[in-house]
């Protein structure tokens, strides 16, 4: 039986700030119910409140700062089997408030990596798969300070935009010495790369759509590492797989969340989702096109082509609900919207799981615009919910989103539980 550590910063249901917790929640059990022997390892956030057991503590060394570490355990059910998470629990550096976007992220995420390290020192697992630039420098680390562990190396990019880009300060963090800091090594244009270390030093490289993949190779969506990427590409160690979501967390059929469940022999009650989401936002309750965007509030989700576009839909009759934070910019032009027609728009500047299950559930077409997207994990989440996606042709959207009048073979048709309904 392969022993597996997956390791993420955030992971469902403990902290969440996007898809990346969706996937690193739910990957694992699947990969638990196939066989492998996996433990999930993540930060141990304030927000974190699961009860757990204490399971073992060591000293990391800060730039000769002693730290402790101390390791805890959550263990979920699933199925018949034990699906167990290991938090790196440090006051300093994890007990506040936000999972990121602190001053000193670099050495926040360093302790982590020598900390995750240490585990894998003392577990020795076959395979190690990290995710995204917090967990980059744990494949360097692995590599050239403990040549003795022969584990093998997934490295899997989620959004390349966010790239662990740091100035050159930080490689002290890591205990790594000025000749890391060269071209060949995780420098990037003057400053050091946490990505780059997981890029260069892992095995194989993994991205979350097979479009995405092609896409990181360009100027437009590589963030400047589309060169490596193309390198990675020609060596035959960078692979799209694209993303799934969770059947049984989103199931319209069992979903504690709606309003009222439904199946592929029940969707009538669709409509019932419809109604009650109008009442509890405040809309007239009619037979009217009911809109939605669920998203981080930010350039990239395409806020500029969809709020435009929003002046010239609003003035039919239709309703318009977006749910997510984000850049206040495009938050006031959303409440501009509002204002400018009345009854009609919904804006709410927070995120709420329950309330973004019912907008699945009670709209009838759900919007992403996306400049670039590498998977997506709503336009999934939407068709799950008999709710169609209208999409963007970026990324994995390209890949999952297909045209049923363009390409009526295999252009995508709505489903709910396997039967057909729209």
């Amino acid at each position: 039986m392969k022993k597996v550590f997956f390791i993420a910063s955030e992971v469902s249901p403990y902290a969440k700030s996007g898809g990346l917790a969706d996937v690193a929640g739910s990957l694992p059990k699947e990969l638990l119910k196939m066989g492998y022997d996996i433990k999930v390892i993540m930060p141990k956030y304030r927000e974190v409140k699961q009860e757990m057991e204490y399971v073992i503590d060591f000293p990391i060394y800060m730039q000769g700062r002693k730290e402790n570490c101390i390791v805890r355990k959550h263990t979920q059910k699933v199925d018949d089997k034990n699906l167990e998470t290991y938090f790196i629990d440090n006051i300093r550096y994890f007990d506040r408030d936000g999972l990121y976007c602190h001053p000193d992220e670099a050495e926040r995420f360093a302790f982590f990596d020598k900390a995750v390290v240490e585990l894998i020192r003392r577990e020795k697992p076959d395979i190690v798969h990290l995710n995204d630039w917090q967990t980059g420098p744990i494949a360097l680390l692995l590599r050239e300070k403990n040549k003795d562990i022969k584990t093998k190396i997934i490295y899997t990019i989620h959004n390349m935009e966010y790239n662990g880009r740091f100035n050159k300060g930080n490689i002290y963090h890591l205990d790594l010495d000025d000749s890391y800091f060269t071209p060949n090594g995780i420098e990037f244009y003057g400053d050091m790369s946490f990505s780059k270390a997981g890029i260069l030093y892992s095995d194989i490289i993994t991205t979350v759509s097979k479009t995405y993949a092609d896409e990181i190779q360009t100027p437009e969506y590589g963030f400047g590492y589309e060169g490596l990427m193309s390198l990675k590409a020609k060596q035959g160690k960078l692979i799209g797989i694209t993303n799934a979501i969770d059947y049984e967390e989103y199931n319209p059929a069992k979903d504690k969340e709606l309003y009222k469940n439904y199946t592929s022999n029940s969707f009538d009650l669709k409509k019932e989702n419809k109604k009650a989401l109008q009442k509890e936002l405040g809309f007239e309750e009619k037979d009217v096109p009911l809109l939605s965007i669920i998203s981080r509030v930010v350039s990239h989700k395409g806020y500029d082509i969809l709020i435009e576009g929003l002046n010239e839909i609003l003035k039919k009759d239709i309703q318009f609900i977006a749910l997510g934070v984000g850049d206040k910019h495009y938050i006031n032009r959303l409440e501009y919207l509002k204002e400018k027609y009345p009854g009609k728009v919904s804006v709410n500047n927070f995120f709420d799981h329950k309330l973004a299950k019912k907008i699945y559930a009670g709209s009838d077409i759900f919007l992403m615009p996306s400049v670039f997207e590498p998977c997506g994990l709503s336009q999934l989440i939407s068709f799950r919910y008999g709710t169609v996606p209208v999409v963007r042709s970026t990324g994995g959207l390209r890949d999952t989103v297909i045209g049923y009048g363009a390409d009526k073979e295999r252009g995508n048709r709505i489903y709910v539980l396997g039967k057909q309904c729209l």
